[in-house]
């Protein structure tokens, strides 16, 4: 049994019809009748939609965890008995958009009789390579939601508002317990405008009247979530002189920029938002690629207490390190130099990498190597997988 996590409509569905074939029913449990028969007498629902099957939003049912279950369990009790020792066929794939109530009723019941991955919503890798025409500014306005690309007639304004009210304030909120629903969207929108920055929780407990511990509380909720990452610095115990807090990043864009309240991209561009929201899409990038490539690779935030900084620095275990810096740089980039300090942290770091919005390839000085984002995701699978 597969179970594919990620955020509502970033394609789980899509994906494992195309992978199970037309072998495997599919149902989704948006639909309320599915739901509640399935929840009510879950072996007459299976009875109904035996195995194989695909089962969308499969948290919305968990009275039907058990007897899925039960059912594992009974096929490979009868192959154990028949000395049958072939690998069992994949006989569901669920998916699963809210990671509260999956952390609350999938794993207690099948655990070991599971495998989980994780789907989020478009890269920018996988945007050109499907859409070459589109700009990356329009990638940076609406993030990565497919269906904002295979559907040019909707207005990606109205999707994401759709989408902040139906997914974020209604199915979260109510799955968190969350009680202050106007106070977490206030913080919401706040998190949204501060996305690349520090996360301060004193400080957007002053600007919100939320106390700093339920800020804590909220932002652990999005990050389970997926919607925020935080990125941890670099162990400070290495360096005194490092920071020791965390910065915070929506992860897609498409919601930061619906949150922080744009309706067109072009003034968004001439705003002090603009280089913050290309830094997150950075990220995200990174992230995306370290998810659907199977990576075990750590990324961190290397920032000194006198302000020195590089924003991403990103350790693949095997003892090889990489430094990126984001620049929105519409108009070409400077070189960024080597930090001494960064440099007596990893000796074996020989120059830093600036990812910019647009450009080449190109070494622009001897410690500096300028990567343009669409090309990001190339880079890391030639060069340091």
């Amino acid at each position: 049994m597969h179970i594919l996590i990620g955020p509502r409509q970033c394609g789980k569905s899509t994906l494992f019809a195309a992978i199970a074939g037309s072998d495997y029913a599919q149902v989704t449990f948006d639909d309320f009748q599915m739901r509640n028969l399935a929840d009510r007498d879950p072996a007459l629902f299976l009875a109904q939609y035996p195995p194989p099957l695909v089962i969308d939003e499969i948290q919305y049912a968990p009275s039907i965890f058990p007897e899925i279950k039960r059912i594992i369990d009974n096929l490979k009790r009868e192959r154990v008995l028949n000395d049958r020792s072939e690998e069992i066929e994949v006989l569901f794939y669920l998916t699963g958009s809210n990671q509260i109530l999956l952390d609350q009723q999938v794993k207690e019941t099948l655990v070991g009789r599971a495998s989980y991955d994780y789907l989020n919503t478009f890269s920018v890798h996988e945007i050109k390579n499907a859409f070459p025409q589109i700009p990356l500014t329009e990638v940076l306005f609406k993030g990565g939601w497919p269906e904002l690309y295979t559907n040019a007639a909707l207005d990606p304004v109205k999707y994401l508002n759709d989408y902040i009210r139906n997914f974020i304030e209604k199915d979260i909120v109510v799955s968190a317990g969350i009680i202050k629903k106007k106070e977490f969207h206030t913080v919401l929108g706040m998190l949204a405008a501060r996305t690349g920055n520090i996360l301060n929780a004193s400080s957007l407990a002053k600007d919100s009247g939320v106390k700093s511990v339920t800020i804590n509380e909220w932002v652990s909720i999005l990050e389970r979530t997926a919607l925020v990452y935080l990125l941890p610095p670099v162990e400070a115990n290495l360096n005194k002189r490092l920071t020791k807090s965390p910065k915070v990043y929506f992860l897609d864009t498409g919601l930061a920029t619906r949150l922080q309240g744009w309706m067109d991209i072009h003034p968004l561009l001439g705003s002090p938002q603009a280089g913050a929201l290309f830094e997150t899409l950075v990220l995200s990038e990174i992230v995306k690629f370290i998810m659907n490539f199977g990576k075990n690779w750590k990324v961190s935030l290397w920032r000194t207490k006198d302000g020195e900084e590089i924003d991403f620095i990103i350790d693949n275990g095997k003892g090889e390190i990489l430094a990126l810096d984001a620049k929105l740089s519409i108009h070409g980039a400077a070189p960024l130099p080597l930090p001494p300090v960064l440099s007596k942290t990893y000796p074996q770091l020989k120059y830093t990498i600036l990812v910019t919005y647009n450009g080449k390839r190109l070494w622009l000085s001897k410690e500096c190597l300028q990567i343009p984002l669409v090309e990001l995701t190339d880079f890391l699978l030639e060069t340091y997988s």
